[in-house]
């Protein structure tokens, strides 16, 4: 699994560009990718046409906000496994609680702590990789196991069971007078 950060394209999105050139400048010393929206009409523009490893998103920007941005994100199937960091001043409980409700992995409060923050970023890279390995893991082995194994592994409950059955079997045994003889002395069919 390479986690080398230039392998990783951000979505920075932020209204005001102080802020995203200082946070560009983080992540683009650490090696990643960046691409920048001013707001959530510019990110849903740039996801459509090239999907990033992670976005940071800011909630109070015109035209669209963050939280707004994020619902259309998770409810769309082609870009709902983004993981998204709210990077924002909100940061009372009420605000932190409805970013995760919506499907963020991350709430980040500004002003930030730049190490705390690429911190978090690594880990949500990580662990997007990770997710991505086992997705082509479980398609692998999809072709290997009986569908009921691989239901129980993959399915994500805990309470999986896999049912048996027994069937009456009976073995019947039986000898050829003369065969062994016989197959012995034949010529091979051509």
């Amino acid at each position: 699994m390479n986690l080398q950060p230039d392998c990783f394209r951000i979505l920075v999105v932020d209204d005001t560009p102080r802020n995203i050139q200082l946070i560009g400048t983080l992540l683009k010393q650490e090696g990643y990718q960046i691409n920048v929206a001013g707001n959530g009409r510019q990110a849903l523009d740039i996801v459509a046409h090239s999907a990033p490893d992670l976005i940071l998103l800011d909630v109070m920007m015109p035209e669209l906000d963050g939280f707004e941005t994020c619902r259309r994100l998770k409810q769309d199937a082609a870009t709902r496994d983004i993981p998204i960091i709210f990077l924002t001043a909100r940061s009372e409980a009420d605000d932190i609680v409805h970013g995760f409700e919506l499907g963020a992995v991350d709430y980040v409060a500004k002003p930030f702590n730049p190490p705390e923050l690429l911190s978090r970023v690594h880990t949500h890279l990580a662990l997007k990789a990770a997710r991505e390995k086992l997705q082509e893991l479980s398609l692998k082995l999809s072709k290997y196991l009986p569908p009921q194994v691989y239901e129980s592994i993959f399915s994500g409950k805990t309470e999986a069971r896999i049912e048996s059955y027994s069937r009456d079997l009976t073995v019947l045994f039986s000898d050829i007078a003369g065969f062994t003889e016989r197959t012995e002395k034949a010529a091979p069919a051509s």
